[in-house]
């Protein structure tokens, strides 16, 4: 994965965790392992490619783990990895603003 120019922590995060889909898809590892299916249940909006590709993009990164079972049909499960269980706190930080910006907006 290319490396930020500045080396500031945040941006160095950003770019990895970046974009629309990357952080819901690790809260929704958080809960524990899923189905690329479950993920796409999970959320709606997201195509195909793109859950693909940002799936590869966290794999790549050693965040998360894909795991295939040798069934009929094939049976695959994403994980978070040891690494990426650090993002717990991030996610729990980030749903707890969510539901701050809920209540704010419906005062």
């Amino acid at each position: 994965m290319k490396k930020t120019v500045t080396g500031c922590s945040v941006e160095e995060a950003m770019h990895l965790l970046g974009g629309r889909w990357r952080l819901l898809i690790v809260s929704y590892l958080v809960d524990g392992p899923q189905r690329f299916n479950e993920l796409r249940r999970l959320m709606p909006g997201i195509s195909q490619r793109m859950l693909t590709l940002d799936l590869r993009a966290l794999e790549e990164a050693g965040l998360i783990r894909r795991t295939v079972y040798p069934t009929v049909p094939v049976k695959v499960e994403y994980s978070l990895t040891e690494d990426g269980t650090r993002l717990e706190k991030v996610v729990a930080v980030v749903k707890e603003f969510g539901l701050w910006l809920k209540d704010r907006d419906a005062e």
